[in-house]
């Protein structure tokens, strides 16, 4: 209590106020997931419920921060967007980073039974988070844009790999050493063609808050948060699901809201 004589310890605490006036990206990264995966038996190159799972923990996370405008996912780490004027926490680094953290996890925790009613969780899945700042709309473009490379290539690479061990009979130490052309395995030895897998897999998910007209019940896939009275027309702010190309211009031209402020 402020009364106490044992207060004075709360001058010790360091202040750890983000920069002003600059973009706020908290990522989060599956801790050892490696051996998660393979505890709980993943379909290999991609499961779609554990993505599936990661895209509603990271809902729950842009329900709960208002100020989150847009995040991105892929295999087992989420990017999330503060507006750049937020004041969250005042925005206190450890204060944003330790809730979004733990509630990104406890609710991929809460509801794993949804995604996996077959697959008892057997031990408490961790992440780790790092907040990074960027003073202008370019670095936080790049910045989206070299996650989705990330995912394209780590997709790309995993795809390929597991095609040698599931379908070509290699082993995964034969796999690694075999992968040099890619595209060119998976199509001449296992007939697949690498743009035709889809989206989730080559470029990640993308949840967007974005305001649309009220128009009968909300899509499945969008989530209300709130509804307001705009030029005498009614309009939710909803977070959408998207898979989509992020890096050229199209995506942030139809949606200039998302670095305006």
């Amino acid at each position: 209590m402020s009364g106490s004589k044992y207060a004075y310890v709360k001058s010790y605490e360091t202040p750890d106020n983000l920069l002003p006036g600059t973009f706020i990206v908290v990522r989060l990264d599956g801790h050892a997931f490696h051996n998660l995966s393979q505890k709980h038996s993943f379909i290999r190159p991609n499961d779609e419920r554990a993505l599936q799972l990661m895209d509603n923990a990271a809902r729950d996370v842009m329900d709960e921060f208002k100020d989150v405008v847009l995040a991105f996912g892929e295999s087992d780490e989420y990017s999330f967007l503060f507006r750049k004027t937020t004041a969250v926490y005042k925005r206190r680094h450890a204060k944003i980073l330790t809730t979004i953290t733990s509630l990104f996890t406890s609710s991929y925790v809460f509801h794993w039974h949804r995604y996996f009613p077959e697959t008892p969780l057997q031990y408490p899945p961790t992440f780790d988070g790092r907040i990074v700042l960027y003073p202008s709309a370019q670095e936080v473009r790049d910045y989206f844009a070299w996650r989705q490379v990330d995912a394209h290539i780590n997709n790309l690479y995993n795809t390929t790999f597991w095609a040698l061990v599931q379908q070509g009979g290699e082993s995964t130490t034969q796999a690694h050493h075999t992968l040099k052309t890619k595209h060119e395995i998976l199509f001449s030895r296992f007939n697949i063609n690498y743009n035709s897998l889809p989206e989730r897999f080559r470029k990640g998910s993308v949840l967007v808050k974005e305001d649309t007209p009220v128009e009968g019940e909300v899509p499945e896939k969008a989530q209300s948060l709130d509804t307001r009275d705009l030029n005498n027309s009614k309009t939710s702010s909803q977070v959408v699901l998207h898979h989509c190309d992020i890096i050229k211009d199209d995506f942030w031209d139809a949606r200039p809201f998302l670095l305006s402020k």
